[in-house]
């Protein structure tokens, strides 16, 4: 009975309201009611939970504070309707409040503190760390772009505060870095060089790499690849490092396992479609990509409908080419097609992600921060994400120099994986983004 008075309460949440920050509101206090204070965030199943301290930028609704903390708060499906993570919001930092920041609301219905710093956010006020895991969100915000082009997000400012902690507290505990672990080369490796150093366990990365693949297709373990070409759309620093991400996934599979960049370049306007010309790409492969995206493309027409086309060529220690196209007015999905070197034979699939709440895709990533916050074992390596890093940084700065072919030496990173794509469950039904 209980149960389906709170579902018909929550039905009646979304009837009456029809603004996403009213129905914020309303839901948060539906939830409050449902799970209860004491027991906010805790495992369904009766389980032990952790106390994670979320360190964001921005918090507002589909921020991706919203869609990956707020699965903390309003469970998987962000409707209080899901599984509940066994992961506990214990505290927030924000750097920044925009109008239309919600977790203020959050936090007054829900209980949970928002501190004005850092080392409150990870001692709880004790002066000692007092949470078991850390969550930094920096993805959105009003903050200022690189010449290059990459927004600088306080990456290595929340670090060096959250460093702080753990070497006053003698102790560290696992942390999650969303996205790229910084918008420049320098920041991302002194990052991961002090997780080293410290024994700090750090997970990074894009929500792409996990999602659904239609078809349900990966690089073969172990097998030789020639080429990879991708598709991928919207900006290049934002989205163009899903892109890379989604590319590295299926690059390191390969045999051997990843050895490093030895080079890349950025090419864009009419360059890109001399380069196709020219075959300085595998014109199969592209063909490939398009074909499993959701709509089909008319090719010849594309330098019609493309107005700003890009090509980032990526070169590989072992002699893999990546090829990854942007092509907006087109293009919108991400798409990759490979070839074997060994028979010459082709393999394509489209990376899909629900554009739609609740985002399920982020699940999936919230599933791997959980299995490292309790295990102190990240479930892939953070190398991954120190090479797309480095990678979307050099890609940026060639292009501001004018399509420069530029050397990567420092981007040596060597690694064998020890992650391997599984097909998720079916993703729950979508509802519109300014839904709840």
């Amino acid at each position: 009975m209980k149960s389906h008075a709170l579902k018909m309460a929550y039905d009646y949440v979304l009837v009456v309201s029809r603004q996403p920050r009213c129905r914020t509101i309303l839901l948060a206090i539906w939830l409050a009611a449902a799970i209860g204070l004491p027991g906010r965030g805790a495992d369904e199943s009766g389980g032990p939970t952790k106390n994670v301290a979320v360190l964001t930028t921005v918090y507002r609704h589909n921020s991706h504070a919203d869609v990956i903390a707020g699965r903390l708060l309003l469970t998987e499906t962000l409707d209080g309707r899901g599984r509940r993570s066994p992961l506990r919001l214990a505290s927030l930092y924000t750097d920044q409040r925009p109008a239309n920041d919600t977790s203020r609301l959050l936090s007054a219905a829900l209980g949970f503190p928002i501190y004005s710093n850092i080392a409150g956010a990870l001692t709880l006020g004790t002066g000692r760390l007092a949470v078991d895991g850390v969550l930094l969100i920096a993805e959105h915000g009003d903050y200022p772009v690189s010449a290059s082009g990459n927004t600088q997000f306080p990456k290595r400012r929340f670090w060096e505060e959250t460093l702080k902690v753990f070497r006053a507290s003698g102790r560290v505990v696992p942390v999650f870095v969303d996205k790229h672990l910084a918008d420049n080369w320098t920041d991302a490796k002194y990052i991961y060089d002090t997780a080293r150093e410290l024994k700090i366990p750090l997970l990074a990365g894009s929500s792409v790499p996990g999602t659904w693949r239609h078809p349900p297709m990966d690089v073969t373990r172990d097998a030789e690849l020639k080429e990879i070409v991708a598709l991928t759309y919207h900006t290049t620093d934002a989205y163009g490092f899903h892109a890379l991400e989604a590319v590295q996934a299926l690059a390191e599979q390969r045999r051997g396992g990843e050895t490093g960049v030895r080079a890349v370049r950025t090419l864009r306007g009419a360059a890109v479609w001399q380069a196709q010309a020219e075959g300085r790409f595998d014109g199969e492969l592209f063909r490939a990509a398009c074909g499993v995206l959701p709509s089909p493309l008319n090719l010849e027409q594309l330098p019609q409908k493309v107005r700003e086309p890009k090509l980032m060529v990526v070169e590989y220690q072992d002699g893999l080419r990546v090829a990854l196209l942007e092509l907006n007015g087109a293009v919108g999905n991400w798409a990759a097609a490979w070839r074997y070197r060994k028979d010459g034979k082709t393999a394509a699939t489209l990376f899909w992600t629900q554009e739609a709440r609740p985002a399920a895709h982020f699940t999936r990533l919230l599933h791997g921060i959980e299995q490292m916050i309790f295990s102190g074992t990240p479930p892939w390596d953070v190398e991954r994400t120190l090479l797309t890093s480095g990678v979307l940084d050099a890609l940026l700065r060639s292009e501001h120099q004018g399509s420069a072919l530029l050397s990567t030496p420092e981007l040596d990173v060597t690694y064998t994986p020890r992650w391997r794509w599984t097909e998720p469950p079916p993703p729950p039904p979508s509802r519109p983004w300014s839904d709840q």
